[in-house]
């Protein structure tokens, strides 16, 4: 007979084992007995038990005095051991998230320099070009230096060249127009451009000052190329129109922003400053000073790229810079390349402005 009672008052009647089947099963590691509190959590529902039952087959309710394999489960239990070691696959559960890029950077100034050497590469073909076929009368390269057509023509094709390039590139790039990542924001130009006005005469004043206190020499290359009255206002559209934008593009949409951004970031790097959020277009904010350091560093290669068409003579060498920083408190304080833009195409108008009335609208160029 089965070990287990036929009277149990838990085991029904039904599931006595007969002798035979024990009989069977002797020998083969295996027990007819069935114990009664599994054969009771087996027919009563799970929502009967309690935690203070002392057969509730729950970790909590378990007594590892009486229960060993208790303490060990829950030592091992598997919320205990997560808290303790990381998941396998952290990494790909939960991916680090990378802060936005701040633009432009280093990087982008690289790639403007890549496509600016590519552009001059470009210019020097159809330079070449022009002079093989005798183009405006010029047969040698020294007479290009001098002739209108081809010192004004060349920085026209190097400029549009490297501008077509920026136009197909920076938006892959940026994944962004390339006027937004620019921070062009000409509509914040319209809006103050009375305030630009002013800084450009403040820039026409200091021209004037540095004009009586250190002036530059009377024969400059500059002044070479003002050689006819068509010359002169070649110069004046030039100087009001296409110098002002790209000039502003390359030094205050590229330059000044890359080392703003470069000089946070070495603070960022060294002292362990969380960097600065970007403001709610997606532009990068500086801190003062690193505006202050961009604003003198973009400076002075702006007047040093003017220093072969004024000899470089010290005075106007010092307006140039000073100018420069007047561009560059215009782009960062209104947040507009466009603002830039206005006051240096403004101030280069009241020049000629002033050229045009000593001349009698360029017919005495003699006088300049």
């Amino acid at each position: 007979m089965s070990d287990v009672p036929e009277n149990h008052p838990i085991v029904p009647r039904d599931l006595t084992i007969p002798d035979e089947e024990t009989t069977r099963l002797e020998g083969t590691g295996f027990s007819s007995y069935i114990n009664p509190a599994e054969s009771e959590r087996a027919f009563v529902p799970e929502e009967h038990f309690s935690a203070d039952s002392p057969e509730n087959p729950s970790f909590a309710a378990a007594d590892p005095a009486h229960e060993p394999w208790a303490s060990s489960a829950l030592e091992t239990f598997p919320q205990e051991q997560a808290a303790i070691e990381p998941p396998l696959f952290q990494s790909f559960s939960q991916p680090e998230i990378s802060p936005p890029t701040r633009v432009p950077n280093f990087g982008h100034l690289a790639i403007l320099g890549l496509l600016v050497s590519l552009a001059l590469i470009g210019t020097v073909l159809l330079t070449w070009s022009a002079l093989y076929f005798h183009l405006f009368g010029v047969t040698t390269l020294q007479q290009a230096n001098t002739d209108i057509h081809y010192t004004l023509g060349s920085m026209v094709v190097l400029y549009l060249l490297a501008f077509l390039g920026c136009l197909i590139v920076f938006p892959l790039v940026w994944h962004q127009g390339f006027f937004a990542g620019l921070q062009w924001n000409s509509a914040t130009a319209l809006r103050l451009r009375w305030w630009l006005f002013a800084a450009a005469g403040l820039c026409f004043g200091l021209a004037m000052i540095d004009e009586v206190v250190l002036p530059g020499p009377p024969n400059a290359p500059i002044d070479k190329l003002f050689q006819t009255r068509l010359a002169a206002w070649l110069l004046l559209g030039y100087g009001v129109t296409i110098a002002p934008f790209f000039e502003e593009m390359f030094f205050r949409g590229f330059l000044l922003p890359a080392l703003c951004t470069a000089w946070d970031w070495t603070i960022e790097r060294s002292t362990g400053k969380s960097r600065r959020p970007l403001d709610a277009d997606g532009h990068p904010q500086w801190s003062i000073f690193a505006m202050v350091i961009g604003s003198i560093l973009t400076s002075i290669p702006f007047a040093f790229m003017h220093a072969e068409q004024i000899a470089h003579a010290v005075g106007p060498l010092l307006l140039l810079f000073c100018v420069s920083l007047v561009l560059c408190c215009a782009r960062l304080a209104t947040r507009s390349l466009a603002a830039s833009v206005l006051v240096h195409a403004s101030y280069n108008l009241l020049l000629f402005s002033l050229m045009l009335l000593g001349t009698g609208g360029f017919q005495h160029l003699e006088k300049m």
